[in-house]
């Protein structure tokens, strides 16, 4: 699988833009993803704040990865937008049987695809070598642009589950 995404992200977005990241609990087959982007489309497309259009964006990644940016270099962006994206993502959750807000599941590559793994298995996994302190995860904790270009997908090690890992604080 290719793992290349900056070239989908928008260039004329702020670097300090918003950014969510949605993990699905499964990959998303190809009917449903052709069905979530013009799901993703129609939202950006109707995002508003105070009433005024949202500079948005929202795109299927991987199909697993939901992520929506906001750049609110104009115009401040209201909390009802911003809540919006999670009632969005909930009804995404319900019309699609799919968990979203799952924050205990972890996202890695491995094998060239992408693979979940609990939070709680995390030094069994390193232990068996099932992944390793160079495995890439998606650290779906990105807050802005520019650390969804540089961050997001990153060695375990340059990451804040490195902290996490037993066998990893040697290293």
């Amino acid at each position: 699988m290719n793992f290349d995404y900056q070239h989908l992200i928008p260039e004329d977005f702020s670097s300090d833009a918003k950014v969510w990241v949605y993990q699905s609990s499964r990959l998303l087959m190809m009917s449903e993803a052709l069905q979530l982007e013009e799901k993703l489309e129609k939202f950006v497309a109707e995002w508003e704040s105070h009433g005024a259009p949202v500079k948005g964006y929202a795109n299927l990644l991987f199909g697993q990865f939901i992520v929506f940016m906001a750049d609110d270099t104009d115009a401040r962006i209201c909390g009802r937008a911003i809540d919006s994206v999670a009632r969005f993502a909930q009804e995404i959750e319900k019309e699609f049987s799919i968990n979203l807000l799952d924050r205990q599941t972890l996202a890695f590559v491995v094998k060239d695809k992408v693979q979940l793994l609990p939070l709680a298995q995390l030094n069994y996994s390193i232990e068996n070598n099932f992944i390793n302190h160079n495995t890439i995860y998606f650290n779906n904790l990105v807050a802005d642009k520019k650390s969804f270009l540089c961050n997001w997908m990153i060695p375990i090690k340059e990451s804040w589950l490195a902290s996490r890992i037993i066998t990893l604080q040697t290293v």
